[in-house]
């Protein structure tokens, strides 16, 4: 397959990647450019993170060249989605592809590393990728040379070429800062936390040590031999691959007139075919078309009429063309348009995915499967016009009748899309001008793209203004609304006719609004319907206020106002504060402050060196389970689950539309050995079973393994099983935690671990001058969305032995369970982890059926199992954190102190124990960092027909801790308090402290948070904030700021931890702990402590250690008892077992060193290793004066050290959009007591990652798949992040006086919330002062997730018309 250069027969598939050339002469038209990266090459960096274009985790640069014009178009592409027929003749480059361990690294992987940008690592390649992409492109770019060592991009841009990629461990920032150091105008001193230098070197040494960035040292991204090639033909054989290229539309309507083609099922048309991601493929296609090569369909035409696009042409070159064309009329209306409509394309999708998406595919998407796009809705207001071919016919039809007829059949193409020039009307009444106005709008989870709208709209209106008269008369207006729950974008006519030769005014605007809410009506069955209408009426206000706002003298600088650039030379000024297009905007994320206090105590500990795979993360080198090469004979699985609660299973059929010799098994029950059992993942608690036996107790249950010869075809076998259920004679499913209550259904949550209570209840009612009775909160479930999806392989072994590589947190409890599964003895199990990609908890017990699933099925078939479960899968089967709903009664003082709480709450746990048993006690510790005075609560775990719920990152800690806020915000709100004050004043005492958390509160001098608190309101400039917010809200209309400071205090525990530590003749070291790398960089930190630790021995070059050590995976042959990675302090039991592990070492060899430096006066570290492994020293010593190289121990905590408690606060501020409910995060201030850190850069990320990841769970939605769960991006995390690592000191019963830093920092989070709060009191305030109701602002609970819809309705779905009523009472009564 592969070679340099060879002579292609014509009609084969020939593509590059990274230089070497692959021919393929027969493939599945349906392969995937990653499936053959992953399957049939070594290149393994692509990742499958969701298979829908939505993550970034396969993204490569895709190349390809011009041999007229000599030139190589370079794009980044989603692969996932990119058919491998599709990239004939084309070079492909993936990370592998710029450089690796062995020939040196690239640039770009020295810089990820080195701003410890890369934890997990799962995301890293794609985003190397990304950037690259944005590296070459803008070296192509008419700009200024920049200064050696950057490149042409600029800040912004360097952003937002990562935009479109989702990580879930880093929080962004040290990525956004690796991308940033490559651009032209950044200021190295506004990076972060980075291994090239300290804040406050200078400029000359920071370039010193910056890795220099020269475009002309870059290989070549398109072969030689492979331009050589382009001249034969690019053509495929049609019937070698099924692969049908026609050159031009005749040949194309040929194609389509065939009989074969009838069958509109049967016929693929290709541009892109990245509709995929959106509408799986179910199907098999007989034939692909590809459109591309036909030069009609990829044309732009461009001239006075206006812009004609080809259907093939991508979203990326329209918007490139759109933006030419405008410049060449910068003075004209049309330009204006153009231009506008070229910034709303750049908000659709990602980069990747516009680079290869094509305007016809997704105008056709949204006339055939009313796909809810934008583009369709921008296009329609300015009366844009398609070409569709229908059999013989070409017919030119307005872009409003396409998308109303009947969806376009199998023979139909669409051909062109037209966007005409519009050209200015001139008045001709004397003293009146016209004006042309054109904006579009969508309001979307995602400010930058990647997330469907919830509505889009796109407005053009030609407008007289009459100078004599002060008056806006509106001659003629096109509105276009779309994405609200209807078939097809819409034009609003009914609107149109109420404002069309009308004097604009308050009282024309709000007859207007009432008609846009008659129109624009979103389907039955559409979320938030309400919603949806309320953002049609807040857009068109904000298209028309800025004109009525003014009158008479004031007309023309309404005008002058408004956003639009509605006349030559007018300014082009905005409606709002801190709104600007793109072009003015010089960054995404403003510079943030890392302080860190370095500790040279224990040297290297306490460093913030770089993760120490960070380089072969970026590089690709990182091998995962899933990259591990297939076995010989290997085989896919896929799991099979019910799609009901509560249901008896009567069989399970594969459809013929499965090739059937691809399936070669379905593994259920049935097929557990004899002397096994029906388990699929256990604990001290209790155990799931790995398949439903009769009966499956809740949808999302796995009922069985189909077994197939690729993962596709796996996949394909399961979606499309057929399952036939019985529900006679069953009880109704539980669902709702009332039905759970009412049949008795819960889980007992053993004595030792159900939380005590503090204080008598009764007296602190008594005592309280103020009762909150029976408020209410309901807390929501919330996905993992690790960026490695769930995977195993399991390969049969000799003797009965079976080998299993799992991504697992805890690979011990996987081995037992295999082996019980299985009915064979544990020492015939080996489980295999070396590092995982993102686990969060749900690699913890939910990683362990699919590990099992595997083994059980490489048993019964003798070959070796493997699966990759893909997202929508992953999603159903994981649980996720546990949805519950809380009942609180409060009482409490005048001046907001607290005297007693009392809990009601309901867990729902799911089908199975899980950890579900551990939450009562994780909730009451994160609800016990306030002095309550007396705190009381019943808490019951209930049995649901619902997926298990399981550990998510802080379980129960972070609800816990939302409790507390919310029982705060509510008491100050009832007291109309300030509710800082609130907090204040119910801070604990290090007394009160001590009678909530008992031992764990530790001595007087560890109670670091009054400290905290108070230097935090210093360092964030909090009391000169408050005055700014509110005078913020004073000014400004429709957006509101709000501003919360949080507390957390957060208890954690250690458990006993297994570690070995072993010396190699050469001295270098191998290490392996119980610990598991998930990306919290464990494996760096227990280097840093092997290398301190040994460094007693004291030879000449002990310093230099760490680059001899390594951390190996583990195996739960090798080293036992590995127990779970989670809790937040693995890493540093883990550090403290090797630490013992050295200690005997150090102790070991301490006489033979003595013994050689009396000899020759220094010893090296590599001469006594060698001297303690020379056969003569060990023919010549005594017996008892050998040396064991190799130490283990198992680390045990003692009783009274292995609890503590971790302190830290957070101060943030947000801006919420009235109109929208939109929520910015501009600025977070984090102040977080990590005792002694092991590592600040890697404490700082944990911290950073974990804060983002509790962002997500307050305020995004659970679905089932990245286009509808929006986990926090780029553009959607604080626009400021400050933090601060304090060192606080000896902590004697510390592991070098470290504290934890994984999970506490996820509780701070929290803030956003309590801000966004504030900012929606104010709106609510503004809101009744609006009405004629009583004025008081009743209480009002801020949901979870407070998502767009749920922070709009609170804020008012009325509020514009509110507004318009009041502006027209007024009007009335002057």
């Amino acid at each position: 397959m592969e070679g340099r250069e060879a002579e292609p027969a014509d009609g084969v598939l020939v593509f590059a990647v990274n230089g070497e050339r692959f021919e393929v002469s027969g493939i599945d038209p349906s392969t995937t450019l990653l499936e053959f990266l992953r399957t049939r090459t070594r290149f393994k960096s692509v990742k499958l993170g969701c298979g829908e274009g939505g993550c970034g985790a396969c993204v490569v640069l895709l190349s390809r060249y011009d041999p007229v014009l000599d030139q190589v178009e370079d794009i980044t592409a989603s692969s996932c989605l990119t058919l491998l027929c599709s990239v004939n003749r084309c070079s492909i480059t993936t990370t592998e592809g710029l450089g690796n361990s062995k020939d040196g690294f690239h640039q770009i992987h020295q810089r990820f590393s080195g701003f410890h940008a890369s934890q997990c690592g799962f995301c890293t390649p794609g985003m190397c990728m990304s950037l690259h992409g944005a590296l070459v492109n803008a070296e192509k770019m008419d700009r200024p040379e920049s200064s050696p060592g950057f490149s042409k991009l600029s800040v912004f841009e360097s952003e937002k070429a990562i935009a479109g990629n989702l990580c879930r461990c880093t929080g962004y920032r040290p990525i956004a800062d690796a991308c940033k150091s490559f651009a032209a105008d950044v200021d190295l001193e506004d990076l972060g936390l980075n291994s090239f230098w300290r804040k406050g070197d200078s400029e000359e040494f920071k370039m010193s040590r910056l890795p220099p960035y020269c475009r002309k040292d870059e290989k070549c991204t398109f072969p030689k031999f492979l331009k050589k090639e382009i001249k034969s033909s690019v053509l495929l054989d049609a019937k070698r691959y099924d692969w049908y290229t026609p050159t031009t539309v005749e040949d194309l309507r040929c194609l389509l007139e065939t009989d074969s083609t009838s069958d509109a099922f049967l016929v693929k048309l290709v541009s892109g075919n990245t509709g995929m991601g959106y509408y799986k493929e179910v199907k098999r296609w007989e034939k692909y078309i590809d459109l591309r090569n036909i030069p009609e369909l990829a044309i732009v035409k461009m001239d006075e009429t206006g812009i004609e696009f080809g259907t093939t042409v991508t979203i990326s070159k329209a918007i490139e063309a759109l933006r030419e064309h405008s410049k060449c009329m910068p003075s004209t209306d049309g330009g204006m348009i153009f231009r506008k409509t070229a910034d709303h394309m750049e908000k659709i999708a990602s980069g990747f995915i516009r680079n290869t998406a094509s305007l016809g595919g997704n105008l056709v998407m949204a006339q055939r499967f009313h796909f809810p796009s934008d583009i369709a809705t921008v296009l329609l207001a300015v009366d844009s016009q398609v070409t569709v071919m229908s059999g013989p016919k070409q017919e030119r039809l307005t872009l409003e009748d396409f998308l109303e007829r009947s969806p376009l059949d199998s023979k139909s193409v669409l051909l062109s899309i037209k966007i005409p020039t519009w050209h200015l009307r001139k008045s001709t009444a004397s003293e009146a001008t016209t004006r042309l106005l054109f904006e579009t709008y969508r309001a979307a989870p995602r400010p930058l793209g990647n997330a469907l709208p919830y509505l889009n709209a796109a407005f053009l209106a030609e407008v007289t203004v009459s100078e004599a008269l002060h008056e806006i008369i509106i001659d003629n207006c096109q509105l276009a609304f779309g994405a609200y729950g209807t078939q097809h974008a819409i034009r609003a006519r009914k609107v149109e006719e109420t404002l069309t030769g009308k004097v604009l005014s308050l009282s024309v605007l709000r007859e207007a609004i009432e008609v846009v809410k008659a129109t624009i009506v979103a389907d039955y069955g559409t979320r938030d319907p309400a919603y949806r209408s309320s953002l049609a009426v807040g857009f068109v206000f904000k298209f028309l206020s800025p004109l009525v706002e003014s009158r008479a003298k004031k007309v023309n600088n309404s005008l002058h106002g408004y956003k639009s650039a509605i006349s030559a030379g007018e300014p082009n000024l905005t409606q709002e504060h801190g709104e600007f297009p793109d072009s003015q905007i010089s960054s995404l994320l403003s510079s943030a402050s890392q302080v860190v206090e370095l500790n040279k105590e224990y040297y290297p500990v306490g460093e913030p060196i770089k993760k120490s795979e960070a380089a072969i993360q970026a590089s690709g080198e990182a091998v995962y389970v899933d990259d591990i090469p297939s076995p010989a004979n290997c085989l896919y699985g896929a799991f099979i689950y019910s799609t009901r609660p509560l249901v008896r299973i009567k069989g399970i059929r594969i459809p013929s539309s499965v090739p059937s010799n691809s399936v070669y098994s379905i593994i259920s029950f049935q097929d557990i050995p004899d002397g096994g059992q029906n388990v699929g993942s256990s604990t001290i608690f209790g155990f799931e079973p790995l398949f439903a036996d009769e009966l499956a107790h809740c949808a999302g249950q796995p009922i069985a393994l189909v077994v197939a010869d690729t993962q596709k075809h796996a996949d394909m076998a399961a979606d499309s099983a057929v399952v036939d259920y019985d529900v006679d004679n069953l009880e109704t499913p539980i669902l709702l935690l009332e039905e759970a209550v009412e049949r008795s259904s819960f889980f007992e949550v053993p004595s030792f671990l159900y939380p005590s209570e503090v204080g008598d209840l009764s007296k602190g009612m008594a005592e309280a001058d103020n009762k909150i009775l029976s408020a209410k909160i309901e807390l929501g479930s919330q996905y993992y969305f690790y960026m490695e999806n769930q995977t195993a392989l399991a390969v049969p072994d000799e003797d009965n032995c079976m080998v299993v590589y799992s991504s697992s947190q805890c690979p011990e409890y996987a081995h037992n369970t295999i082996a019980r599964c299985l009915g064979i003895l544990g020492h015939n199990v080996r489980v295999i982890t070396r590092r995982v990609g993102g686990g969060f908890g749900g690699k913890a017990m939910r990683a362990m059926p699919v590990a099992t699933a595997c083994a059980l099925a490489a048993h019964k078939l003798r070959r070796p199992v493997r699966t990759y479960l893909n997202r929508k899968t992953d999603m159903i089967m994981a649980g996720g954190r546990h949805p519950m709903k809380i009942t609180y009664s409060v009482g409490f003082k005048s001046n907001g102190k607290i005297t007693a709480l009392r809990l009601d709450i309901l867990l729902n746990g799911g089908l199975s124990t899980d950890i579900s048993v551990m939450m009562p006690l994780n909730m009451v510790d994160a609800i016990k960092k306030y002095d309550w005075g007396a705190l009381s609560f019943d808490i019951k775990v209930c049995k649901t027909n619902h997926t298990s719920k399981s550990a998510m990152r802080a379980p129960g800690e972070v609800q816990g801790t939302f409790i507390a806020e919310a029982v705060i915000e509510h008491v100050a709100s009832a007291l109309s308090m300030n509710v800082d004050s609130v907090r204040n004043i119910n801070l604990h005492t290090h007394s009160s402290l001590s009678l909530f958390y008992k031992h764990a509160a530790g001595e007087p001098q560890e109670y670091t948070l009054h400290s905290i608190w108070t230097k935090l309101a210093l360092s964030s400039n909090l009391d000169q904030r408050i005055e700014m917010v509110k005078e913020f809200n004073r000014c400004s209309l429709w957006k509101k700021r709000g501003i919360s400071r949080v507390p957390i205090v957060h208890e954690v525990a250690l458990r006993a931890t297994p570690g070995k530590v072993s010396i190699l003749n050469d001295g270098s070291i191998v290490v392996e702990v119980g610990g598991i790398e998930i990306g919290q960089g464990l494996w760096t930190k227990v280097k840093q402590m092997v290398a301190f630790a040994l460094s007693s021995v004291q030879c000449d070059g002990t310093t230099e250690l760490s680059e001899k050590i390594r951390v190996i995976q583990a195996d739960t042959l090798s080293l036992i008892q590995g127990g779970f990675t989670a809790g937040s302090t693995t890493s540093e039991a883990s550090c403290q077992a090797v630490r013992i592990c050295c200690d005997i070492l150090a102790q070991r060899l301490s006489p033979l060193k003595n013994s050689l430096q009396e000899q020759t006066g220094s010893v090296t570290w590599e001469v006594l290793v060698g001297q303690s492994t020379s056969l003569f020293y060990v023919v010549t010593c005594r017996y008892d004066q050998s040396i064991n190289l190799s130490a283990s121990t198992y680390y045990a905590p003692e009783m009274d050290s292995m609890q503590y408690l971790n302190y830290g606060a957070a101060v943030s501020e947000v801006e919420v959009d009235l109109q929208t409910g939109e929520t910015r995060i501009l600025r977070v201030d984090i102040i977080y007591d990590c005792g002694k850190s092991l590592n600040p850069a890697i404490d700082l990320g944990q911290i950073e990652g974990a804060f983002v990841q509790g962002l997500g769970f307050l305020c995004l939605v659970v679905a089932d798949g990245t286009w509808t769960y929006k986990i926090p991006t780029l553009d959607t995390i604080p626009k400021e992040f400050n933090v601060e690592i304090l060192n606080s000191g000896h902590h004697k019963k510390r592991v070098l006086s470290s504290k934890a830093s994984g999970e506490p920092p996820l509780l701070l989070a929290v803030s956003i919330h309590c801000a966004a709060r504030a900012a929606i009191k104010e709106a609510r305030e503004q809101l009744l002062s609006w009405s004629s109701h009583d004025k008081s602002n009743p209480i009002f609970q801020l949901g979870v997730p407070a998502t767009m819809p749920v922070v709009k309705g609170l804020c008012g779905l009325n509020g514009v018309e509110s507004y318009l009523d009041w502006r027209l009472g007024k009007e009335q009564k002057v």
